[in-house]
């Protein structure tokens, strides 16, 4: 290759960089947050904690990000199956690569689209890792459409107006708390 056409390509590649830098910006000013990833220990805990419900079910994460906590849930828990929910675009490709390298296509899938409208009725326990303001609002949007019974699993903040039946706490860096809450309808 020509150095000119190399050149050409790194142009190409940084542009392209940069827009994906300045979407992921838009969108976390838009949220009031940028996707973070949970840590390795919050990952273990939360799909150890999915296990404990049963061998089966369909997990919706309110929030998915990168989709690392939604990829460990379903790998740690062959019976379920994982709807991640995410708006920012660059995030919401990165966890679908993500899911189809990691061959989970099956169980695992993305939406690009707004948490707080998605059907939560049709799960049977929803797992998020929002800011305090987003938690507010998904905890009356999670009162309203979860059924009685179904479970809610909060990494880091807790549920607005919920009394978590149990709280974890991880061995990150952080002792990150996970806050685990049953519908009562």
């Amino acid at each position: 290759m020509s150095g000119e056409g190399a050149s050409w390509i790194g142009a190409a590649a940084a542009g392209l960089m940069l827009l994906a830098a300045l979407s992921i910006v838009a969108a976390s000013w838009r949220n009031g947050i940028s996707p973070m990833p949970a840590s390795a220990p919050v990952r273990r805990v939360v799909a150890a904690e999915v296990a404990r419900f049963g061998r089966a079910g369909r997990v919706a994460e309110a929030g998915a990000g990168w989709g690392t906590l939604a990829l460990a849930i379903a790998r740690r828990n062959p019976g379920w199956t994982v709807t991640g929910i995410e708006n920012s675009p660059v995030p919401w490709l990165s966890s679908v690569a993500l899911a189809r390298a990691a061959g989970l296509t099956g169980r695992v899938r993305f939406l690009r689209g707004d948490l707080f409208k998605f059907p939560y009725e049709e799960a049977d326990l929803v797992v998020c890792y929002l800011y305090p303001g987003a938690m507010a609002r998904l905890s009356g949007v999670l009162r309203r459409r979860l059924a009685p019974g179904a479970r809610a699993i909060s990494v880091c903040f807790a549920m607005p107006g919920w009394t978590p039946e149990r709280v974890l706490t991880c061995s990150d860096a952080y002792a990150t708390k996970v806050y685990i809450y049953t519908a009562d309808g």
